[in-house]
């Protein structure tokens, strides 16, 4: 049974380090790595024949190829410290082969195993202890020049070297401490447990050096100190409830109450711990930050410089990179940079990218497209999220400790990412559905700026007929020249008007008067109210009326409460009218929008500013909804006084006079 695991731990070693280079054959510590695997192999099979009835020949076997152990780890230090086998390394190295060479030496003398030493009776000299003592302070002596390297070091090459000589150094102490215990115990089963330890350090060093996500080795050791302290008190809290309950109640009830017991303790216990080792503060703190930036935020350029700061808090960088858009039209903050749609698809191919992971795989198209890409905007990570709508890529530089990023970290980016992405494409549809708003008001305007310009041209063109016949009365002359400049600007003021109300706005605050606004809105207005027998009455009481606010959304809102009233009593027998009013109050100027309609009802009034919301036949009930969203960019409310029956309804719009403190 012991030689068929010994064999097994051989084949197992080969295939590991087989993997190694198969997975990147053109980095040096890969290729480093398989020759030590290779030798693992032969150190295995070689114990496997010791093992047998071959005698002491294959014991000294065994020791002599342990020997250059030491010296094969060197190798992979300095490989890992100078990112490949060099010329100087190999001369470097002939202080180590002296010293593996004497011990294998060691191995072959009656010092290390007496003559009349057999199977049945095995005896171990002094050179076996010296050989032993050797073997560790060469080890010891290893890690030392490691943990000095490790000060000097940063980045992957610091993550690498802790990794491999943390198991490294653990898996040699333990073969010599093995054999130590072999020689005075006589047990098999110690020379059993080596083929183990091999195995287990080959396979957890493979992982660590050549899988393309990169752990901390402080952190693996808190979480790990983290679970076995969940399991060992939990553990302790099961005896002990169970215990303690049997004296009260009967056993049959005790077993049911136990676990539920006990599974509160275990997530109480469990949420204690997550907040006694805190792993990974920034990332609780940022995922926080993204969350309030996408609440509070309604315009796309003021998120982004919002997801920016919390980028950089969280990556402890200098600077950072950020690319939405399209696939086809990734831009960034600064519209000259943009991002070449081959970058975005090797990247939706990857979904992240670090130098580190792209170094460990096999270099093809997409890896060196983002090998490029990261070293031109000088970033330690990127990662993309995709929408319906936008791809969204961020970046990150490398963080002020030069350490690589962890995969931890990869997935707390990736998941701000889609935070921030879906923040952006609820700006994106907003300002779409904004937009949409607007053309369909200008569809409503219309039929009535159509009326408003064709009186103007009839006055025009009947006074050009008569021209010629009256041409030499002054009067005549001095009207038909003022009438033509009149209506001329009256169609000009009107065309003015529809074309800014049509056209896309990036909303500017300032402070304005109200009430040119409004009156110039209202103007608007008049023909669909004529049209539909509407009597549109202006109170305007506020006084001063100087604002803090966009005229473009001033008016965009105020056009679409004048619809929606117009359309709300136009189905009413009688009289019709529509009220807007203004009046100061506290903070701000309040515009008031009051019909005489069948008002709303108390059932839609708790949802009335959600999108799709209507109460007509026609329209997506998107209005209200959008209007909210353009007050509350400019720091404005729009409220609903309470339904009251027979009395129409009543909207507020308070608009502030100074701009937000905040």
């Amino acid at each position: 049974m012991r030689q068929e695991l010994i064999i097994f731990a051989a084949l197992t070693v080969l295939v590991i380090g087989g993997i190694a280079v198969w997975s990147n054959p053109w980095r040096g510590i890969n290729r480093i790595f398989f020759t030590l695997s290779l030798q693992e192999a032969i150190w295995l099979l070689a114990m496997d024949k010791a093992s047998g009835s071959a005698g002491p020949f294959w014991v000294r076997m065994v020791s002599a190829i342990g020997a250059f152990f030491p010296l094969h780890f060197w190798l992979v230090k300095e490989t890992i410290v100078s990112g490949d086998l060099l010329r100087r390394t190999i001369v470097r190295a002939r202080w180590w082969i002296a010293a593996a060479l004497i011990l294998a030496v060691l191995a072959f003398t009656d010092w290390f195993i007496p003559a009349n030493s057999s199977k049945t009776h095995p005896l171990y000299g002094y050179g076996y202890y010296i050989y032993i003592a050797g073997s560790v302070a060469l080890y010891l002596h290893l890690t030392r020049e490691a943990l000095t390297q490790l000060r000097t070091h940063t980045g992957i090459r610091r993550v690498e070297l802790q990794s491999v000589f943390a198991a490294g150094s653990a898996a040699a102490l333990a073969v010599c401490t093995l054999m130590a215990l072999r020689a005075m115990l006589h047990s098999p089963w110690l020379t059993a447990m080596q083929p183990i330890v091999v195995l287990l350090f080959t396979a957890g060093t493979v992982v660590s050096i050549t899988i393309h996500r990169i752990f901390d080795a402080r952190q693996l050791l808190l979480m790990a100190l983290q679970k076995l302290s969940l399991v060992g008190i939990f553990a302790l809290i099961v005896v002990a409830v169970s215990n303690l309950l049997e004296y009260f109640i009967p056993h049959r009830i005790a077993v049911v109450i136990t676990p539920i017991a006990c599974l509160w303790f275990g997530i109480a216990l469990n949420d204690w711990l997550n907040r006694r080792f805190h792993f990974y503060p920034q990332g609780t703190k940022a995922r926080e930050a993204a969350f309030k930036a996408a609440r509070s935020e309604a315009r796309s350029e003021h998120l982004m410089k919002e997801f920016q700061a919390i980028l950089l808090g969280w990556g402890q960088a200098e600077h950072m990179a950020m690319f939405s858009g399209p696939r086809t039209s990734l831009r960034g903050a600064d519209e000259s940079i943009s991002v070449d749609v081959a970058v975005a698809d090797a990247l939706s191919r990857l979904r992240w990218a670090t130098p580190e992971r792209l170094d460990r795989e096999k270099t093809d198209a997409d890896r060196a497209i983002l090998k490029s890409f990261l070293r031109e905007h000088r970033l330690g990570i990127a990662v993309i999220a995709e929408g319906p709508a936008l791809t969204l890529i961020v970046g990150v530089g490398a963080p002020i400790t030069r350490q690589p990023f962890t995969y931890p970290q990869v997935t707390q980016l990736l998941e701000l990412t889609a935070i921030f992405e879906g923040a952006l494409e609820r700006v994106h549809l907003s300002a779409k559905a904004q937009r949409a708003e607007q053309l369909a008001t200008v569809g409503l305007l219309g039929a009535g700026f159509a009326h408003e310009i064709r009186n103007p041209l009839v006055s025009i063109k009947t006074f050009v007929q008569l021209l010629p016949r009256h041409y030499s009365d002054p009067a005549f002359r001095d009207k038909f020249f003022r009438l033509i400049g009149d209506e001329v600007g009256r169609i000009d003021r009107l065309t003015e008007q529809l074309l800014d109300l049509a056209s896309p706005r990036v909303y500017a605050p300032a402070i304005v008067e109200l009430h040119p606004i409004l009156r110039s809105s209202l103007d608007l207005v008049a023909a669909k109210a004529v049209d539909k027998q509407v009597t549109i009455i202006p109170e305007f009481k506020a006084d001063p009326n100087e604002v803090y606010t966009d005229p473009s959304a001033a008016r965009q809102v105020l056009l679409n409460l004048c619809f929606n009233a117009i359309q709300a009593v136009e189905g009413r027998l009688g009289e019709r009218w529509v009220i807007v009013s203004t009046q100061n109050v506290e903070g701000g100027v309040e515009m008031v929008v009051s019909d005489n309609g069948p008002g709303i009802s108390a059932e839609i009034q708790s949802r009335l500013f959600e999108p799709f919301q209507t109460t007509r036949s026609t329209g997506f009930g998107l209005g209200l909804a959008i209007c909210v969203d353009i007050l509350a960019s400019l720091n404005a409310t729009l409220n609903v006084d309470p339904p009251t029956p027979g009395f129409g309804a009543t909207f507020r719009v308070k608009f502030p006079c100074q701009p937000s403190s905040s």
